[in-house]
């Protein structure tokens, strides 16, 4: 047993309590902070101020529009599945909060006179309990738009079904790479096999996919496919009001946090910064390690916010063609070239001898690509139209209605002008006789 493992089992159950409250605590907190940064960054990037009127600098907008849902009529669709439509909020905010639990936020600290570990608990099989959630999570979502009873959220659901099967296999296999060189499943172990450097660098693609994914997965711009307002109106949660819109709203940025929170334990090193040691002691300490993890998941949050205020919406087909044509392949890829790295070191060649092996495999490959001829045919000629709006395919060739003859009607010789221009005829009773319709 670990000296964290070690620790975490003698926490009392008042450390146990005082834990699950900070965590909860951090989540509601780090969402509130966050939407009122999304809303100010993305209005500096726009030249316009953003929230500036509740509270120092407007930094209580998101504290007054939380307190605004609580009082707001809850409406549910007639057609709405009630016990459904109420739990699927539910359903995609607890696993938001439980994956919090077996993230390392820093190291060992006293906390009133008991030594401890900044982190819930440490299992070994950490980095699974957190794509568990993940995959849970998404239920809440499918559940809302199913049971809503209407069209535009049953497509939104549908999408982010799609969307978790797709980036959660790229999502899964950029963390092998990570598993494979810190012998463990568990977050805390490969924090710490991380001492000496950083794995972002050392598994650099892992990294790079391991974005992209968590992007797509917390179904944000521009993967927001499941929430496409100029699509679906308002996505899965069109029909949700009050408390259970805020808890969507909750578990979205809840995931923002916990998968940063991942990344970060991933490929960062967790609080650790290994130079820094070295210059003082000071550096090595719990407290100092969970401001340094802080300040790294805070890259990663502005980065989901930057991409937001940056980078427009994909098409479906371009966002599916993206996670199964690009991101699998390249992990597939990497995970081959990583064994390939471990096997050849293990059998006593020198690490230069496999850098140039994979870059001459890498090159052939890469010309085996460019080589290939493109089967697909002769491009059509386009013609240009003058109008931004999209226009359907040229050889889309829509039927032309039949024409339907008018039927003449006989009007009486004898009848006033004003009958004849109406249509009118006059019967033999000298009553005006009823129009015929055309």
């Amino acid at each position: 047993m670990t000296r964290t493992q070690q620790l975490l089992a003698d926490d009392p159950l008042w450390m146990i309590l005082l834990k699950v409250v900070v965590l909860f605590a951090i989540g509601v907190v780090l969402t509130l902070v966050m939407i009122n940064a999304e809303r100010k960054v993305v209005g500096r990037m726009q030249q316009r101020p953003g929230p500036n009127r509740v509270g120092p600098g407007g930094w209580l907008q998101s504290l007054a529009d939380g307190l605004k849902l609580a009082f707001k009529e809850d409406i549910m669709p007639v057609m709405a599945d009630k016990r459904v439509y109420f739990i699927a909020p539910v359903i995609s905010t607890i696993p938001a909060f439980v994956a919090f639990s077996v993230i390392p936020f820093g190291g060992e600290v006293t906390i009133f006179g008991e030594p401890t570990v900044l982190q819930l608990v440490d299992l070994p099989v950490g980095v699974l309990v957190v794509l568990a959630c993940s995959s849970v999570g998404v239920y809440g979502i499918v559940l809302g738009g199913w049971a809503s009873g209407s069209p535009y959220p049953l497509l939104a659901a549908l999408r982010s079904a799609a969307q978790v099967i797709s980036y959660e296999i790229a999502l899964g296999l950029s963390i092998v790479g990570v598993v494979l060189y810190a012998g463990s499943l568990s977050t805390a172990d490969i924090v710490g096999s991380q001492s000496s450097g950083w794995y972002f660098m050392l598994l650099a693609p892992s990294f790079v996919v391991f974005v992209i994914s968590m992007v797509g997965e917390t179904n944000r711009a521009p993967f927001d496919l499941p929430e496409a307002e100029s699509e679906l109106v308002g996505g899965f949660h069109t029909e949700y009001s009050s408390l259970k819109f805020a808890l969507f709203f909750l578990a979205e940025y809840v995931n923002m946090v916990t998968v940063s929170a991942m990344a970060t334990t991933l490929f960062l090193g967790g609080g650790q910064i290994p130079w820094l040691p070295s210059l003082w002691d000071g550096f090595n300490s719990g407290w100092f390690q969970f401001l340094a993890f802080i300040i790294k998941m805070s890259i990663f949050l502005f980065l989901f916010i930057w991409l937001r205020g940056t980078l427009p919406r994909l098409r479906y087909d371009q966002f599916m063609r993206l996670g199964w044509k690009f991101l699998v392949p390249i992990s597939l890829l990497w995970i081959l070239t990583v064994f390939a790295i471990r096997a050849l070191r293990t059998s006593g060649y020198s690490l230069n001898a496999v850098l140039i092996l994979v870059g001459i495999v890498l090159a052939v490959l890469l010309v085996i690509a460019f080589l290939v001829p493109d089967r697909r045919g002769p491009v059509e000629q386009t013609v240009e139209v003058a109008s931004d709006y999209p226009v359907p395919p040229l050889d889309l060739r829509v039927p032309a209605p039949a024409r339907h003859k008018l039927r003449t009607r006989s009007v009486d010789a004898s009848a006033p002008p004003e009958a004849a221009l109406s249509g009118a005829s006059t019967s033999p009773s000298g009553n005006a006789g009823e129009n015929h319709d055309v």
